[in-house]
């Protein structure tokens, strides 16, 4: 479902420039959910921003349903290609209602039966007809979370693309949205990628993933061989020491991993 070969993101010219993803290659077939690990600035969002057609300045290639992507993508694309953002404070606007907020994506492109595809949605996500005229302020981290859901859905997408969706939420409220994203995942048959810095939430969700250092693709392995604790590559280990807590005397054992090659 998703290809992707030689990925090249460049910020800034000159003395500026910082090449923040570097020769990323990975391949996600129908139906699988991948993920996408590593610490801040590890170049992870700036992937699922360049898959999304939000950033334009990237090189390499992408394929996606068998179509070769340009940096600028059509309005068809977005029926295709959906896109779940970190923060559910800042993604929703703070002065239109759950109503406006579902309606706009069906509007821009052209679907009808708007009446029916909100209430519809907004049950899928766990959330029913009440929440349509409230605003994201009368609503939880969770049920903010669960809008952009629906907002990603509404359009009847064959991909998400999902990034820290749960990072911002309450650890209660995490393992909720995760079941919601599997639910759905079965039921509409999607093709998920999950961009985390916290390994137990991909074990729980993923089928294979891409470990990232400074823009680069590190090792990629399976969940199984990560809940074996058998990674290749030390930065991989060290990640998962880290996951398990904070332990002073394996921290002052880090390596600090540069730029490779």
């Amino acid at each position: 479902m998703i290809d992707v070969r030689g990925l090249d993101v460049v910020f800034g010219k000159g003395a500026d420039e910082v090449r923040a993803v570097r020769d990323v290659s990975f391949r996600v077939p129908e139906g699988a959910t991948f993920g996408l690990v590593g610490e801040s600035g590890s170049g992870k969002s700036t992937v699922l921003r360049a898959l999304s057609g939000l950033n334009h300045d990237w090189t390499g290639q992408v394929v996606i349903a068998g179509q070769a992507q340009t940096p600028k993508r059509d309005k068809a694309f977005y029926k295709l290609v959906q896109m779940v953002f970190q923060d559910p404070y800042g993604s929703l606007h703070p002065r239109h209602t759950v109503d406006r907020i579902l309606m706009e994506p069906l509007s821009i492109h052209g679907f009808g039966d708007a009446e029916r595809r909100i209430e519809q949605v907004l049950g899928e996500v766990g959330l029913g007809p009440s929440f349509r005229f409230r605003y994201p302020h009368q609503l939880s981290g969770g049920q903010r979370q669960r809008v952009a859901v629906a907002r990603a859905l509404i359009l009847e997408p064959r991909i998400l693309l999902l990034d820290e969706p749960t990072s911002a939420l309450d650890v209660s409220v995490q393992a909720e949205v995760l079941n919601l994203l599997q639910r759905l995942k079965q039921e509409r048959g999607l093709t998920y990628i999950l961009v985390s810095h916290d390994l137990s939430v991909v074990a729980h969700m993923c089928d294979e993933l891409a470990v990232m250092n400074n823009g680069a693709v590190v090792e990629e392995l399976s969940v199984e061989r990560l809940k074996s604790h058998a990674p290749e590559h030390p930065y991989t280990r060290q990640l998962m020491v880290a996951s398990l807590g904070y332990d002073r005397a394996a921290i002052d054992r880090f390596e600090d991993f540069g730029v490779e090659g």
